[in-house]
């Protein structure tokens, strides 16, 4: 069994267009991002996979390995599964997906996601969580909420707030009150077989790919992370937040 750390990287982005190739500290982020993959010793293969010339120039001009993928990806996990078939993985190797925007990933949750899966091996994929401690939070739809089993499987992820206490005050937080950490980890078996499942109801309704794998009947083994995942780049002012950080700062990520 071989770990491969892939970085889906598309250039197209709602809120912030061209959003791999923006610097940080005068350096694109999909490199500060494939330079903190690089630093995870476990893993076999470190790839960047994009479905654009410019971001594949800048990483091969980088010398970090690079794949071009199709343009109509419905998710990530679908760039993953397509980046599984060119490069001939085996069933029974794992993909790690680490986000091209989220350049402060600390590679012991990397490693921990990895570990999470091969311990679970009734589980096709696994997946992070961290407590989540403000009502407000709790109540935000970007925020995706999760809620799991006695065994640690994920029972189901959703935008609204969940799980519901009946019984609770209007500003209080249930017990086990979880937010999903976008870390992945798959068994290549998975990837292959989720390209052929048609987009599901519940998948559709609150715009989540993971849901495909739990209306599949697949389970997904989660855990509390080790550390606290520093916030990904989606908006102008999360760009300027890592530019207003000094070098060393960053590097000590």
């Amino acid at each position: 069994m071989k770990i491969h750390l892939i970085i889906p990287a598309r250039y197209k982005s709602t809120r912030l267009p061209a959003k791999p190739l923006l610097n940080i500290h005068g350096k694109p982020m999909i490199l500060w991002t494939a330079q903190k993959a690089l630093q995870a010793s476990f893993a076999d293969t470190v790839c960047v996979a994009t479905d654009d010339d410019r971001i594949y120039e800048v990483v091969k001009n980088a010398n970090i390995p690079v794949i071009m993928t199709a343009d109509n990806h419905p998710s990530g996990t679908d760039r993953l599964a397509q980046v599984a078939q060119l490069l001939a993985f085996d069933d029974d190797d794992i993909v790690i997906n680490m986000q091209g925007d989220e350049p402060l990933v600390p590679v012991v949750l990397l490693e921990q996601v990895m570990q999470l899966l091969v311990d679970n091996p009734d589980c096709a994929m696994a997946t992070l969580c961290e407590p989540i401690s403000s009502h407000e939070e709790f109540h935000r739809s970007s925020v995706v909420k999760v809620v799991k089993d006695n065994a640690g499987r994920a029972l189901y992820f959703s935008r609204v707030s969940i799980p519901h206490d009946r019984d609770a005050q209007a500003d209080s937080l249930p017990q086990h009150a979880y937010r999903h950490l976008g870390l992945y980890a798959y068994r290549v078996r998975m990837l292959k077989a989720f390209t052929g499942w048609e987009q599901g109801v519940l998948e559709k309704l609150e715009s989540l790919e993971q849901l495909r794998v739990l209306e599949n009947g697949e389970r997904i083994a989660i855990a509390v992370a080790k550390t606290t995942l520093p916030a990904g780049v989606d908006t102008q002012d999360d760009l300027e937040r890592l530019n207003a950080m000094s070098l060393d700062e960053l590097l000590s990520y």
